[in-house]
C-alpha cells in the first residue's frame, strides 16, 4: 500500500530550490520510502529522530541522502496513511533539524 505524501508549504519550497539531480533523487527516496515510511524498528525506511542538540524532533522521522547530503524529515500521520513532509534541505552541521523543529512548532503539529 503506497501512502500518500503531503508538503508542509516550506517544505515545497525547499523542494522547488533543489537542483535538478538532486530533485530527482528526492523524487526516487519518497516514492520508494511512501511504499513503507514506517521506523525502521517496525520494518520500514524511516531512521527515527529523537531529542538531541537542542531539538526536540521526538515522533517524527527522517531519511538520509547520504550521497547527496541530504535529509528529508517527515511525519507519519498513521490514521490517514500520510506522510508529511517537514523540511529538505542538506545537513549542514543541524541546520535541517533546527528548520524542523521551526516548522513543527509554527504549524503546531
Amino acid at each position: 500500500m503506497n501512502w500518500n505524501i503531503r508538503y508542509l508549504p516550506e517544505a515545497l519550497q525547499d523542494f522547488r530550490k533543489l537542483d535538478g539531480s538532486q530533485k530527482l533523487l528526492v523524487r526516487k527516496a519518497l516514492e520508494k520510502v511512501r511504499q513503507n515510511p514506517l521506523p525502521e524498528t517496525e520494518g520500514g525506511y524511516g531512521k527515527i529522530l529523537g531529542n538531541k542538540n537542542k531539538t526536540n524532533l521526538s515522533g517524527f522521522l527522517k531519511i538520509k541522502l547520504r550521497g547527496a547530503g541530504l535529509r528529508i524529515v517527515y511525519q507519519l500521520i498513521r490514521t490517514e496513511t500520510e506522510i508529511l513532509i517537514i523540511v529538505i534541505g542538506v545537513r549542514e552541521d543541524s541546520e535541517v533539524y533546527e528548520t524542523a523543529q521551526k516548522r513543527i512548532h509554527r504549524h503546531d503539529l
